[in-house]
């Protein structure tokens, strides 16, 4: 199986330390368990960056790091071991084995953050850490700093200055090693094949919870403990609610399906989405809107490339999506005209693109002074078009045929040196492979 090595850990952290500022200090709490009713937790899942710095996967840790301090630069605390916790939830690291499994220079328990922490960060010019995430831990650390600073007139030295440490961070981020695309493209099969198995076992009458359970079954069984997100299993008009996550309704005969879902594997998102008939043929109307979303979607991958801009795929996607609905007389006017005024935005309303990495909706900046940003090699992003004519947004102008009908074809996108590549392209997203696949035995 691939794993990122703690060898990769301890370089994102010395390349951290590498560009913050000469006697400055980073703190990157890890998260807790969140309560979901009385004494029961919703499953475990780490903060973002602190697992990109260290791999760790347990709850309530702190990571800090400390350039050219001589007693070490990378000091984790944790939970101690215990016993009856363990008996309880499983087995703890602990601050001496986190040494060497995790690779930091120290590691002290997470009882003594308040009595150690402090001493760090006195006589440290710069603070980095991302405010907001975890409010009760900003507290504290502005506790710390506060305490300092009345000790000043007797020579303690207090931090200056909070810097964010997202603006570093997360430009790292967005660029995936190689072993971050290995994680990626399983990810990415193992999401593919259970949108797969949803095509081969749909059946009118089903429910959509019945359908999005064959997903979690295909995730579960090849390694992927959970979604990536929640899963999306809409059919017939709820397509055409975005984020529709209910999935409690009967899937039709003569509707369409539309399924956005993808695993995490070993904390990396697959992310795609394909719709499909629930009865296995496509009506014509159908397959009017559908080739429009797939022409759609073929163009914005054709311009997923470096120096391109970010936005440039979304460009070309629109550029379709509006030509085609002027075509079938859904859309009235000039193409240009009707993208500049945002008209389309009534049927395609979402960008059609998004960085994909540890988070669904990944890190990273999608502009630099005003200006789209180019894609480059390591980056991985999503393209997804659609359409969506529901009732209460079509007009009497609009042809009864399509009303009701929602599309979206979403696949993840690898940056390379060369152009790209798609992760997702397994599972196929031409009508006609659709229809056979689903007519196979």
């Amino acid at each position: 199986m691939v794993s990122i090595s703690s060898r990769e850990y301890a370089r994102r952290r010395r390349r951290l330390m590498n560009e913050m500022e000469p006697g400055s200090i980073a703190v990157i709490p890890g998260a807790s368990q969140q309560r979901r009713n009385r004494d029961i937790f919703y499953p475990f899942r780490q903060d973002s960056d602190f697992y990109y710095l260290t791999g760790f996967c347990e709850p309530d840790a702190l990571l800090v790091l400390v350039p050219l301090r001589e007693q070490g630069e990378s000091i984790l605390f944790c939970r101690e071991k215990d016993p009856k916790l363990e008996q309880r939830d499983g087995a703890i690291l602990g601050p001496e084995a986190a040494i060497a499994s995790i690779g930091v220079d120290d590691a002290f328990p997470v009882a003594d953050e308040d009595e150690i922490l402090p001493g760090l960060i006195e006589s440290r010019h710069r603070i980095y850490m991302t405010m907001g995430e975890y409010p009760s831990f900003d507290a504290r650390v502005m506790s710390y700093v506060a305490h300092i600073r009345g000790r000043e007139s007797g020579g303690a030295g207090p931090p200056g200055e909070f810097v964010s440490l997202k603006h570093l961070l997360h430009e790292h981020r967005i660029y995936k090693s190689a072993a971050e695309i290995q994680l990626m493209r399983q990810a990415a099969e193992i999401s593919a094949n259970a949108h797969l198995r949803a095509m081969q076992r749909v059946r009118p009458g089903m429910l959509e919870g019945e359908l999005e359970a064959e997903l979690v079954y295909e995730f579960m069984r090849n390694g992927a403990p959970a979604a990536a997100y929640p899963s999306i299993v809409g059919g017939g008009e709820n397509a055409c609610v975005l984020h529709y996550v209910n999935n409690n309704c009967v899937l039709n005969a003569g509707e369409l399906v539309l399924i956005d879902a993808g695993c995490e594997y070993e904390h990396y998102a697959g992310d795609i989405t394909r719709t499909f008939p629930v009865d296995g043929r496509y009506s014509a109307a159908q397959k009017e809107i559908y080739n429009i979303v797939l022409a759609a979607n073929l163009a914005a991958i054709d311009l997923c490339r470096p120096g391109e801009h970010f936005n440039a795929p979304h460009e070309a996607a629109v550029e379709v999506m509006v030509e085609g609905l002027i075509e079938l007389g859904i859309l009235h006017g000039d193409a240009d005209e009707l993208i500049a005024d945002g008209s389309y935005l009534l049927f395609s309303p979402h960008k059609s693109s998004h960085w994909l990495g540890i988070d669904v909706h990944d890190v990273g900046e999608y502009r630099f002074h005003d200006e789209w940003r180019p894609l480059e090699p390591g980056m991985v992003l999503t393209i997804e078009p659609g359409i969506y004519i529901s009732r209460g947004t079509a007009s009497a102008q609009v042809p009864e045929q399509y009303i009701g009908i929602g599309i979206r074809i979403e696949d993840d996108v690898l940056i390379t040196h060369y152009g790209c590549d798609v992760l997702s392209k397994s599972i196929a997203k031409e009508t006609s492979a659709i229809e056979l696949l689903m007519q196979a035995p």
